[in-house]
C-alpha cells in the first residue's frame, strides 16, 4: 500500500508552483463565468489537470488536452446519437471507444499519449453526467455539449499554461543540459572502463543498462523542448540526434568489451599496437567535447595503419584484428559525432544554430519499444469495465450510476501503462472515498454561501494552494490527485444544478463502485509478474531481430540501436528487482534478459551484413542471405531450436567468411568480414578458430 504524509511542509518552489497554478485556474474560472459558458468549473478543473513542473511541459500538455478534448467531442457528436436509443449497442460502443483509444495510447510512449487518453475518457466525463436523465436528451444537445466543453477546457488550459509561462517560468533547459552532460560523462566513464585492458577481468560485465535507462529518460524529457520559450527549442532535433548516437554507442561498447576479453584469453594477448590505440582513445575521450577535430583524425589514421587486408589465406587472428579495429573505428566516429553535436547545442543556445538544426535527423519516439500484449490486455480491461458498468446503469435505472462507467473507464486509462496497476487503484479507491468529506463540505456548505467570484476564490484558496504543492512531484501527485481532484470535480454539480445531499451521496457511491470495477478488471487482465513483463520485452526484441530478414528496405543500424536500447532501459530496473529472488535468477527468462546485449550486437551485425551484401557481387549467389534467414528463424522461434541446428550456424558463418575473404579487398568486403567475425565471436565464443582455405601471407594497409 502506498504511504504518504499530507502534513509534510512543502518547499519554496512547490509553494510558487501551486500559486501559479491557482492563478491560472482562477483566471480560467473567472473568464468562463464572464463569457457565460454553462460549466465554468470545467475551466477551473482543466487548468489544474495540465500543470507541469516546466513551462514548456505545461504548454505541451495543454495542447494535447485540447486535441484530446476535440477527439472526445467528435465521439460525442458522431457516436452517441447513433446508439443513444439502443441500450446494449450504446454500452458496447462506449466500451469499444475506451478500448480503442487506450490501445492507441499505449503505442506511443511519448507525452503525446495524453491526447489519446483524454480523447478516450472525454466522452465519459462530458456526456455521461448529462445523460443521467434520458428524457431531457435531444440530438442537438450532444452538439452543444461538445462545443461548450471544448471551449471551457480550452479556456482553462490556456490560462493555466499562460500563468506558468509568464509568472517566474521554470525552464526545462537547465535540467535537460544538466542531464545531457551527466549522460555524456557517464558514457565517457564507461568507455574508459571498458577499454582499460589492465583492469581485473571477472564475470561481471560493464553496466550499460544504466546508460540505456538514462538515454530513454532524457529522450522523454526533451519531447517538451519545442514548447520552451528560450533558444533551447532551436536545437531540439540536435538533442534527439545526440541521444540516437548515444544509443548507437551501447552495442559498440558491448562488442569492444567482449573482444578485449576474448583477446586477453588468447596466447598472444592484446597486441602492443592495439594497446597504444586504446590508450590514445582513453585520453581523447577524457577531454570530451573540448577535443580538436584533428585529434580524432589522428586516431583514425592510427587505426587505419593496423587494419589488415583480408584475403582467402587470412587466418583467424587477422579477422579478429579487422573486427576489433572496425569496432574501435565505430567508437571514434560515434564519439566524435557526439562531441560535435554537443558543441552545436552550445551554439544553438547562443542563438547561432536554427538554420542547421532543421537538417538534423533523429529517430522518432514512435519507433520505441511497445508492449503489444499490455496494450491488448489494457484495452480489453477498459472495454469490459465500461461496457458492464454502462449496462448496469441502463438496467438498474439508477440515474446517478453514470459516475461508475465514467470513473471505471477513466482509471483504466490512467493506469494502463503501469506494470501492476491494482495496488495503485486500491489507493485511488480509498482516497476517492476519503475525499467525500471535503467535497461534501465545499459542495453543500461553503460554496452555497459564496455569492461572488471573490468569495468563491477565498473559499477555494486554502485547499487549492495547499494541495497544489503536491502536484509537482510524480509520487506526491499520485497520492494526492484522487483527494484533491475528486473534491474539485464534485463542484461541477453546481453547474449541473444537482448540488444537493441526495445527488451527492449517490454520485459518491457510484464513483467508488466504478473504481472497484476498474480494480477487478485490471486485476483479471493486467495481473502479471515482473518476470512476465521481462519475458514480453525480450520476446519483442527477438521478434524485431527476426523481422530484419524480411524488411522491405535495408534497416538502419542506428534505428535498430535506438529501439533495442529503449527495450533494455525497460528491462533494466525490473531485472534488478527480479534478481533479488534467488529462484528467479536461475530461470531462462532472467538469463535471456541478462544476455540481451549479445542479441543487440547480433542484430546490429545482421543489419550491417544486409547493407554490405547490397554492395558485393558473388559468382555463385550470396551466402549471406541464407545465414541471415537462419538467424531470423532462430530468433523468431525464441531461440528454441535443436542443438544440431544451432551448431550448424558455425559452419554457415565459416562458409560466408571464406566467400567474403575471396572477394577483392575493399571497404564493403572488410565490413562483411568484420560483421561475420563478430557474429562468430558472439554466438560461438568457445569455438575453435576459423581455418582458411589456403595459407597466403597477409598484407598491411
Amino acid at each position: 500500500m502506498l504511504k504518504f504524509n499530507f502534513f509534510n511542509i512543502p518547499s519554496k518552489d512547490e509553494w510558487l508552483f501551486s500559486i501559479k497554478s491557482f492563478i491560472g485556474a482562477m483566471a480560467g474560472f473567472y473568464l468562463a463565468q464572464r463569457i457565460g459558458l454553462p460549466r465554468p468549473f470545467w475551466a477551473l478543473l482543466s487548468a489544474y489537470v495540465t500543470v507541469q513542473t516546466f513551462a514548456g511541459a505545461t504548454k505541451s500538455k495543454a495542447l494535447y488536452r485540447i486535441i484530446g478534448s476535440t477527439i472526445g467531442a467528435f465521439g460525442i457528436v458522431f457516436l452517441l446519437p447513433l446508439f443513444f436509443n439502443y441500450s446494449v449497442l450504446a454500452a458496447l460502443a462506449l466500451g469499444l471507444w475506451y478500448g480503442f483509444w487506450i490501445f492507441v495510447a499505449l503505442h506511443d510512449r511519448s507525452p503525446r499519449t495524453y491526447a489519446f487518453l483524454l480523447g478516450g475518457y472525454t466522452i465519459g466525463i462530458v456526456a455521461m453526467p448529462s445523460m443521467s436523465d434520458a428524457s431531457q436528451i435531444t440530438l442537438p444537445i450532444f452538439f452543444d455539449m461538445a462545443i461548450n466543453r471544448v471551449q471551457e477546457i480550452g479556456l482553462g488550459v490556456t490560462c493555466g499554461a499562460l500563468a506558468h509561462a509568464l509568472i517566474f517560468p521554470a525552464r526545462a533547459g537547465s535540467a535537460v543540459i544538466q542531464r545531457l552532460d551527466q549522460a555524456l560523462k557517464d558514457t565517457a566513464q564507461n568507455i574508459r572502463n571498458i577499454i582499460d585492458y589492465n583492469r581485473e577481468f571477472t564475470d561481471q560485465r560493464p553496466n550499460l543498462n544504466k546508460l540505456s535507462a538514462t538515454i530513454t529518460e532524457l529522450r522523454m524529457l526533451t519531447t517538451h523542448i519545442p514548447f520552451e520559450a528560450d533558444n533551447l527549442r532551436w536545437v531540439h532535433n540536435i538533442l534527439g540526434s545526440l541521444q540516437d548516437h548515444l544509443s548507437a554507442l551501447v552495442p559498440v561498447l558491448s562488442a569492444i568489451d567482449d573482444r578485449i576479453r576474448y583477446l586477453r584469453k588468447t596466447d598472444a594477448g592484446i597486441p602492443e599496437e592495439l594497446r597504444d590505440i586504446l590508450d590514445d582513445i582513453s585520453e581523447w575521450i577524457s577531454r570530451g567535447s573540448e577535443n580538436p577535430y584533428a585529434e580524432a583524425v589522428r586516431i583514425r589514421r592510427k587505426i587505419d595503419g593496423i587494419i589488415p587486408v583480408i584475403t582467402a589465406g587470412s587466418d583467424w587472428n587477422n579477422m579478429l584484428a579487422a573486427n576489433f579495429t572496425s569496432e574501435l573505428y565505430y567508437l571514434v566516429d560515434i564519439s566524435e559525432d557526439c562531441f560535435g553535436l554537443r558543441r552545436r547545442v552550445n551554439e544553438g543556445l547562443a542563438g547561432k544554430e536554427p538554420a542547421v538544426e532543421a537538417k538534423e535527423r533523429k529517430v522518432s519516439t514512435l519507433s520505441l519499444m511497445v508492449d503489444k500484449r499490455k496494450a491488448w490486455a489494457s484495452a480489453f480491461a477498459a472495454f469490459s469495465c465500461v461496457t458492464l458498468t454502462t449496462l448496469m446503469w441502463i438496467v438498474s435505472g439508477w440515474n446517478a450510476f453514470w459516475a461508475a462507467p465514467m470513473m471505471g473507464g477513466m482509471y483504466c486509462l490512467f493506469f494502463s501503462a503501469v506494470d501492476t496497476p491494482v495496488p495503485m487503484l486500491k489507493w485511488q479507491f480509498w482516497m476517492t472515498a476519503a475525499s467525500a468529506v471535503p467535497a461534501g463540505i465545499y459542495l453543500l456548505w461553503l460554496f452555497p454561501s459564496a455569492h461572488s467570484f471573490e468569495m468563491a476564490m477565498m473559499l477555494f484558496a486554502p485547499i487549492a494552494i495547499y494541495f497544489g504543492t503536491y502536484l509537482q512531484s510524480p509520487f506526491k501527485s499520485l497520492t494526492s490527485i484522487p483527494f484533491f481532484f475528486t473534491t474539485m470535480a464534485t463542484l461541477t454539480m453546481f453547474d449541473q444544478g444537482s448540488a444537493n445531499m441526495t445527488a451527492f451521496i449517490n454520485v459518491q457511491i457510484s464513483q467508488c463502485i466504478g473504481i472497484l470495477f476498474a480494480i477487478i478488471f485490471m486485476a483479471l487482465c493486467r495481473s502479471v509478474s515482473v518476470l512476465s513483463f521481462i519475458r514480453g520485452v525480450v520476446k519483442g526484441i527477438w521478434q524485431d531481430i527476426s523481422d530484419l530478414a524480411t524488411a522491405t528496405t535495408i534497416p538502419s543500424p542506428i534505428n535498430i540501436a535506438v529501439k533495442m536500447v529503449d527495450g533494455i532501459s525497460l528491462i533494466a530496473p525490473r531485472l534488478a528487482v527480479a534478481q533479488k529472488d534467488h529462484e528467479a535468477s536461475l530461470s531462462g527468462t532472467l538469463q535471456s534478459a541478462v544476455n540481451i546485449l549479445l542479441d543487440l550486437r547480433v542484430s546490429m551485425n545482421m543489419a550491417r551484413l544486409l547493407r554490405a551484401e547490397s554492395h558485393l557481387t558473388f559468382t555463385d549467389g550470396s551466402p549471406f542471405r541464407e545465414l541471415i534467414t537462419k538467424l531470423a528463424n532462430y530468433y523468431g522461434a525464441a531461440k528454441k531450436v535443436p542443438d544440431a541446428e544451432f551448431r550448424s550456424f558455425l559452419s554457415d558463418i565459416d562458409t560466408a567468411l571464406k566467400a567474403a575473404a575471396a572477394l577483392p579487398a575493399n571497404n564493403q568486403q572488410n565490413i562483411a568480414i568484420c560483421v561475420l567475425t563478430g557474429l562468430r565471436c558472439d554466438l560461438f565464443p568457445t569455438a575453435a578458430p576459423y581455418v582458411p582455405d589456403a595459407t597466403v601471407s597477409n598484407r598491411r594497409a
